[in-house]
């Protein structure tokens, strides 16, 4: 595995670093993104059994995904703001409660609509936790570390991918997806412990006012770093989403070997993650750049390798290792450019993404139900590459303008 990234030096105010087991906290905070994004993506690799279970059309099962995207983009950029000067531990630990109590709803469900209205819920938790949680790393670790420290917090999202959605898809194809959902509600219940006994206290910094965010869309280069971000994820989405059916149409597959692709997909993303960390500590906007390059070719060549196993399965490889890279590569460029803001700076983000990842699984559930899965391949790719565009047009324009 690659070596984790050297610290991200940003200017910006000195933080006073909170006493206790920095390295654990910050393994804890692995394990809450790793919780919600495992909640958050369950739908992709449960989506065929959810549709025939629910009487409702794939395209209408991911709403499941693209909902609590909407939610957690508005949550992300209101719930800094709603909880002020309440201390961040106390925070994520009612969010990852309350995200235990909307995943039990989930497994519970007997209709579309209140599994939906259980997916509000956890969009709110997911929006919360990613604004909270992504920019801590400062708080917890020396300076030197804080690098390192970031790549580990967002590695959960990768080792959602290589456990949690395979393990919650095989729970699902074994016993049922209402087991898989009851899965993750005990996996967010014991991290809420685990985030009680580990945290030490993190008062708030500065109250985020929604000024903060004005302020910070009026830079050039956030602002290209937003366009970047939500295009990209919006491409990747746009695919992803759908990833389980675009599988299956390939001759020789079926639920254990598709389980068995998205593990070694979620392996790539591991690497990919501090690969990832690694390039972007050394130039951010590069390597959003070579990540969008590299995510978009491999997702227009699956349209071609679609009668293969082995050319789909070195193609969903380097899908992985590509997307594996973007959340802490994205980060580390929107942080270096808002040192002084680092929670709203988050925020933003996090709304972005969210945002993004709602309009990707939306436009895939259209034209999944509509053109197929080609169309869903050329989109998801077209928007990727534009996103490599616009990095090296970022890349190339010194004051970012």
């Amino acid at each position: 595995m690659p070596s984790t990234p050297p610290a991200v030096t940003s200017p910006g105010p000195p933080t006073a670093r909170a006493p206790g087991r920095p390295w654990a906290a910050v393994l804890v905070l692995a394990a809450a993104t790793f919780s919600v994004v495992t909640t958050e993506m369950l739908p992709v690799g449960l989506l065929t059994s959810l549709a025939a279970d629910l009487r409702v059309t794939t395209g209408g099962a991911g709403l499941a995904l693209t909902l609590p995207g909407l939610v957690a983009a508005v949550g992300a950029l209101l719930l800094p703001v709603a909880v002020r000067g309440t201390d961040r531990r106390t925070v994520l630990c009612a969010l990852l409660l309350l995200l235990a109590a909307a995943d039990l709803l989930s497994a519970l469900a007997p209709a579309l609509p209140v599994l939906l209205a259980a997916r509000v819920l956890v969009g709110v938790c997911i929006g919360g936790v990613w604004a909270v949680a992504a920019g801590l790393a400062v708080r917890l670790v020396p300076t030197a570390s804080v690098g390192r420290a970031t790549a580990l917090i967002f590695s959960g999202i990768a080792v959602a991918s290589v456990l949690g959605v395979p393990v919650g898809t095989f729970l699902g194809s074994v016993s049922g997806w209402r087991w898989a959902f009851a899965g993750t509600a005990a996996c967010a219940l014991a991290v809420a412990g685990c985030l009680a006994v580990v945290l030490p206290p993190l008062p708030a910094e500065r109250p985020v006012l929604p000024s903060a965010f004005v302020r910070l869309l009026r830079a050039p280069r956030l602002g290209l770093g937003l366009v970047t971000v939500a295009l990209l994820v919006t491409g990747h989405f746009t695919a992803y989403t759908y990833v389980r059916p675009l599988l299956e149409r390939v001759p020789g597959t079926g639920p254990a070997l598709v389980s068995t692709l998205l593990l070694a997909y979620g392996v790539a993303g591991i690497a990919g993650n501090f690969a990832g960390g690694t390039l972007a500590a050394r130039d951010p906007r590069r390597a959003l750049l070579v990540l969008s390059a590299a995510l978009g070719t491999a997702v227009l060549l699956l349209v071609f390798a679609a009668d293969s196993l082995p050319a789909s399965t070195a193609l969903l490889v380097s899908w992985g290792l590509a997307y594996g890279g973007v959340s802490v590569s994205a980060q580390t460029w929107l942080s270096t450019t808002a040192p002084h803001s680092r929670e709203a700076g988050s925020a933003l983000f996090a709304g972005v993404f969210n945002t993004a990842i709602a309009l990707g699984a939306f436009t895939g559930g259209r034209l999944t139900d509509g053109p197929g899965p080609t169309a869903v391949l050329c989109l998801g790719a077209g928007l990727a590459l534009l996103a490599a565009a616009v990095a090296a047009y970022a890349d190339r324009t010194a004051d970012g303008r």
